[in-house]
């Protein structure tokens, strides 16, 4: 399954994240059981009060190098398995997602 979706001027991937994961780090590309490709991705955060997502929104926009306003939780607000859109995308924005290594 392809890791990067076109929705409108914006694109989407999942992520699988890991609250309380001591450091804030994005670990690499993973295949879940379903053979979905996730980002998987660890933030310091608790997972209560939306810090543990304040937190990821964070982390997404640094090592992507865009905005926080650009970058919204479509889907898996309260879930591990969350759905992640950029909107508007820079136009080298999918390399850089796509020249994120797999996970150990």
């Amino acid at each position: 399954m392809a890791r990067l979706r076109s929705r409108g001027d914006g694109l989407s991937f999942k992520v699988r994240l890991t609250p309380r994961g001591g450091r804030d780090a994005i670990e690499g590309w993973m295949a879940a059981g379903d053979g979905v490709e996730l980002l998987k991705a660890r933030v310091a955060a608790i997972p209560e009060g939306g810090k543990a997502n304040a937190a990821l929104i964070a982390l997404l926009a640094k090592v992507l190098g865009v905005a926080k306003s650009t970058i919204r939780i479509a889907g898996g607000e309260t879930a591990r398995v969350k759905t992640i859109v950029i909107d508007p995308v820079a136009p080298t924005l999918a390399v850089r997602l796509e020249a994120i290594g797999d996970a150990g």
